[in-house]
């Protein structure tokens, strides 16, 4: 049977319980047991869908799906990643850029200086790609200064996260903006306005507090080990090392400015030289095309010969295996939970609550960001549920983004081991689940629950 075809007939009360027990099974088997966490997850999502009670037909069907869906959006962009950080390190192109960043910033402003560069990128690129793209810098930076990968890969990658969370063109809020009518415009000015102090208070302040604590030493998986002594004792310029890093950056924006330019009307979106450039500025061809070129400008122009770029490229995907199986292990958990209808089920219970909207839009999207993992689907759930409310209320525009940013914010909150995102940073920082939950879920958190706080301001003034 179809999983279309078929209907949940638990309540949303016994569909919690699996949740809560198949998440707490996991921590325990991950935590306690020491069970890899690939294995770990991958036996918890089929014991989940059975224990929910979807058709044996459908469970295989169900776990790829998932599987292959988080895949899909990660493997490409890590696995590219992987390259050019590798091409990046070995080059010492990366130590070249971390030392310019020293002189201009100096050693106590590195974090600052690594989480604004991480927010100016992580306008046009989504979180995993833009993650993967400075982790060699990050790397670099946390390496010759030390105290810890933490004190500087936890502002960057927060960065990421705030401006994917709260910041069109990013799909979660330009979804919200459309179901709830909001001005795009004004959505992308105040979530800008939200972000960037969020993101200060939640990821910076937080990141290097945290940093002291807990000094994780800096990961090797990027570096290559015993073949870092092949390393460029002449580093290319850091100026190179920019230009290569705003090849992405740049096609992925001109990207965007196409998309944006056809909803508006511009241009004729579906014309084929359209299309085309769509496929051009996406992410993973950014990526390839930004690896042919550091392929040539960091190795073949530096006498190093075609083999020997062949071999360093292929040993950066042996160590991100790993990562890849885990964070798509994590989509398929996350994927059983959504195929449950767990979703559906607190959605319908949350509904009739009666909170006021702009609360009631926080919360439904927390309840379900926790519950199934999937940010962008807790957002689109929740927008959708409070979407007759607004339509019908006597909102101004202001509150009505407003209420899309508490959206936002209640679709970050508690990343935990059903997000395909938890696993993808915790395995790149080399840390453990407990540790993972220590601090990227608790930052998480945080940059939820000061959005909300921030958003609020902005409806009362609204």
């Amino acid at each position: 049977m179809n999983t279309d075809e078929w209907t949940q007939t638990l309540g949303a009360g016994p569909l919690l319980g699996i949740a809560g027990a198949a998440v707490a099974v996991l921590l325990v088997l991950i935590i306690g047991l020491r069970v890899h966490a690939f294995l770990a997850l991958v036996a918890v999502s089929i014991a989940t869908a059975f224990a929910a009670g979807i058709p044996a037909g459908s469970v295989m069907d169900t776990l790829t799906d998932g599987f292959g869906s988080t895949l899909a959006s990660v493997a490409l962009l890590v696995g590219l990643g992987a390259m050019l950080g590798r091409l990046l390190e070995i080059s010492g192109g990366a130590q070249s850029l971390t030392d310019a960043m020293i002189r201009r910033f100096g050693e106590k402003r590195a974090p600052l200086a690594l989480g604004v560069a991480s927010l100016i990128f992580g306008f046009p690129i989504f979180f995993d790609a833009g993650l993967v793209v400075m982790l060699p810098i990050v790397f670099s930076v946390a390496r010759r200064l030390g105290g810890g990968v933490l004190r500087y890969g936890l502002p960057v990658a927060g960065a990421f996260s705030v401006m994917h969370i709260y910041v069109p063109p990013h799909p979660g809020p330009v979804a919200a903006s459309g179901l709830l009518g909001a001005d795009v415009g004004l959505v992308l000015l105040f979530g800008l306005i939200i972000a960037v102090p969020t993101w200060y208070i939640t990821s910076y302040l937080y990141g290097v507090m945290v940093g002291k604590r807990i000094a994780l030493p800096v990961p090797e998986i990027l570096r290559g080990g015993s073949d870092s002594a092949e390393q460029d004792e002449n580093p290319p310029a850091a100026s190179t090392v920019i230009g290569l890093l705003l090849i992405p950056l740049l096609m992925i924006f001109a990207n965007t400015g196409l998309d944006t330019a056809g909803e508006a009307g511009w241009i004729d979106g579906d014309a084929s030289w359209a299309q085309v450039a769509s496929v051009i500025g996406s992410t993973p061809v950014a990526l390839l095309v930004t690896v042919f070129v550091a392929s040539y400008v960091l190795g073949t122009r530096r006498d190093r010969s075609r083999g020997v770029i062949e071999r360093l490229l292929d040993s950066s995907l042996g160590p991100v295996c790993a990562i890849i199986l885990i964070t798509g292990a994590g989509g398929m958990f996350g994927a059983v939970l959504q195929a449950s209808g767990i979703g559906d089920a607190l959605a319908d219970a949350l509904s009739g609550i009666g909170m006021p909207v702009f609360v009631a839009a926080y919360v439904i999207a927390a309840v379900l960001r926790i519950a199934q993992g999937s940010a962008t689907v807790a957002l689109t759930t929740a927008a959708g549920l409070v979407q007759p409310l607004v339509m019908t209320g006597s909102f101004s525009s202001v509150e009505v983004v407003a209420i899309v940013l508490a959206l936002a914010a209640g679709s970050v909150t508690a990343s935990h081991v059903n997000d395909s995102g938890f696993w993808l940073v915790g395995r790149f920082f080399e840390m453990d689940t407990k540790t993972t939950l220590k601090t990227w879920t608790v930052m998480e958190t945080t940059i939820g629950l000061v959005g909300f706080g921030l958003a609020g301001v902005l409806f009362l003034v609204g």
